[in-house]
């Protein structure tokens, strides 16, 4: 069966596109696919509603997958408006990773200038597992969701 809807990628629009994108793959070994984008002209003028638009950016491999989504980090020449975003604002809220050992990333996180949001915290979920999770911040504010999921055993 042929698809006619893949799904592509998640944006982020960053302050500096590389301290962004090194974050990524520091913390979540995330893999570079190049080239990295430069990015202007009248097609992408039109394309984002606004004049003289210069794109900096890269597109990184998320992790569990070869060849699939991407992480596309964007610089743009115009800087837009800053938004403290909170976990339950409208539109995007965050992007989650799956990982073996949620205390060793938070420390990875916090040393690549990642911070906190909310607590660490352990729940049975019926029907699903346990779960260990926690919210973050990256470098520039954007929420991530840390999880790990142990099934549970059924005797």
């Amino acid at each position: 069966m042929k698809r006619s809807i893949i799904f592509s990628h998640t944006n982020l629009i960053a302050k500096d596109w590389k301290r962004l994108a090194e974050f990524y793959i520091e913390v979540f070994d995330c893999v570079p696919t190049f080239p990295e984008r430069d990015i202007k002209g009248k097609w992408i003028d039109d394309m984002c509603a606004l004049e003289d638009v210069h794109l900096r950016g890269v597109h990184l491999q998320l992790p569990g997958f070869e060849k699939g989504p991407t992480l596309e980090i964007f610089e743009y020449n115009q800087k837009g408006r800053n938004k403290n975003i909170q976990i339950n604002d409208f539109g995007f809220g965050h992007i989650a990773f799956h990982v073996e050992d949620v205390g060793a990333v938070l420390a990875k996180l916090i040393d690549n200038g990642g911070s906190m949001y909310g607590k660490v915290v352990e729940a049975e979920i019926p029907g699903k597992g346990f779960l260990k999770a926690f919210y973050a911040r990256d470098p520039e504010g954007n929420i991530i969701e840390i999880q790990n999921w142990r099934v549970s055993h059924v005797d």
